[in-house]
């Protein structure tokens, strides 16, 4: 239930509501091409984060809001090839809906949501799940890039 509410709030908000208003929805001609990307992009992005939402409660018993952290470490699934997919598929929905809808403000808005994302990962997410975690946390930060992903699965604990 949790997991659905922060899913509701954080990134449809983000990926979805925001950029509705910042849009309408509005599209221009655009080269097809990019259009197709867009979309790509878009339905990649979407996937990719219900996949990564979905393992917070199966594996980490929990939900990815801060306010109800998950009781285990989060590291199976995609999490073995990079530490934050969530965040990565909100940007490529934002990358996508700005190519499929002709839209370069969307692009301006993906680097501001990107910054944000960043600075939080860094000066709060990663002190926490440190402190959460232990060594545990710190093995899996050393073997798992944070962004971009590796091209082999980790095969850590």
């Amino acid at each position: 239930m949790g997991t659905g509410v922060f899913f509701l709030i954080a990134p449809v908000g983000v990926a979805g509501l925001i950029p509705w208003l910042l849009t309408g929805w509005q599209d221009h001609d655009g080269w097809w091409p990019l259009r197709l990307v867009g979309a790509l992009l878009l339905g990649a992005g979407g996937a990719v984060l219900v996949v990564a939402f979905a393992r917070f409660v199966t594996e980490g018993s929990g939900t990815p809001a801060p306010i109800a952290p998950t009781e285990r470490l989060v590291v199976g699934g995609l999490y073995r090839y990079v530490r934050n997919p969530m965040y990565l598929a909100v940007g490529a929905t934002l990358v996508g809906q700005s190519l499929l809808l002709g839209r370069p403000g969307l692009l301006a808005y993906a680097a501001l949501f990107g910054a944000v994302v960043f600075c939080f990962v860094r000066l709060y997410e990663e002190p926490t799940l440190a402190e959460q975690f232990g060594p545990s946390y710190e093995a899996y930060r050393e073997a798992v890039p944070g962004w971009l992903p590796r091209l082999t699965p980790w095969r850590g604990p």
